[in-house]
């Protein structure tokens, strides 16, 4: 995996001479935000060998590189999910190629499912903590010492610093962020109403499909992780309306605009 990982190094390399100091991973309807920053490069998932390609619809596909003011970073404008059939390595390679880009900050998003009874559709909720027991950790095999240690400490994996940061950054924007814990499941079918029940049981606040393996594999390499859900939907069982990928879409492009300056300022500010 680690000749993998600088393969894939090797063949951007090629393309892109960029260094950032920050990463951002744009989820489901997110993925605008990519557009509207100072862009220098983007490079397509497709042209850099051995890179899994995400195949969900509304997910671009490629990095992305520039500035957000006067900062530089790299954004993954559509993520790899477990759902789409690959192995948790590779769906955790574009995270783990970020940090070895020189991203030494990583923001994680993601379009999520409500379970809190105070949370509603359009909601922004910044993730204290997660629970992935539903999905294979990204550290299982052979561990790979030169990103870091066989069993790296998770009592911290959404760094309590950058959650004040955003907490702050909210305050400034006016938005009523909530606070809570993600739920990852593996997807692609939404949870039943069971799976809901057990997760709100568990103390989870919105479940979802992605975010909690990548925030690990950046944890394992010493990177510092924050996280950020726009709740889209509540999760079923909770509404009596059917659940479909159009409505999470719909969802995000209503608070993008909120979405945007937040995010905009916590990648200042971090």
């Amino acid at each position: 995996m680690y000749n993998k990982l600088t393969t894939c190094l090797a063949s951007i390399r090629e393309k892109v001479d960029f260094k950032p100091e920050r990463a951002l991973i744009l989820g489901s309807g997110l993925g605008d935000y990519a557009d509207e920053i100072k862009v220098t490069d983007t490079i397509a998932y497709t042209e850099i060998e051995g890179f899994p390609v995400s195949t969900v619809k509304g997910h671009k596909g490629r990095f992305v590189f520039g500035y957000v003011e006067n900062t530089p970073v790299v954004i993954m404008q559509g993520r790899v999910h477990y759902y789409e059939g690959y192995q948790m390595s590779d769906v955790v390679l574009p995270t783990r190629l970020m940090g070895m880009m020189g991203a030494k900050k990583i923001i994680l998003t993601n379009a999520a499912g409500g379970i809190n009874d105070a949370y509603n559709p359009g909601d922004l909720m910044m993730i204290t903590d997660h629970i992935a027991t539903g999905v294979p950790s990204p550290l299982i095999g052979p561990n790979i010492e030169e990103l870091g240690t066989r069993f790296p400490d998770m009592s911290e994996v959404y760094s309590e610093r950058l959650r004040n940061v955003i907490r702050e950054c909210a305050k400034q924007c006016k938005i009523n962020i909530k606070e809570g814990v993600y739920v990852q499941f593996t997807g692609p079918n939404y949870e039943t109403p069971a799976e809901v029940r057990m997760a709100k049981i568990w103390g989870g606040d919105a479940v979802g499909m992605s975010t909690a393996c990548e925030a690990v594999a950046a944890r394992h390499m010493g990177m510092e992780v924050c996280g950020i859900s726009c709740i889209t939907n509540m999760a079923a069982g909770l509404s009596k309306q059917q659940l479909d990928h159009k409505e999470v879409q719909e969802t995000a492009d209503r608070v993008a605009k909120s979405f945007k300056e937040l995010v905009t300022k916590v990648i200042v500010n971090m």
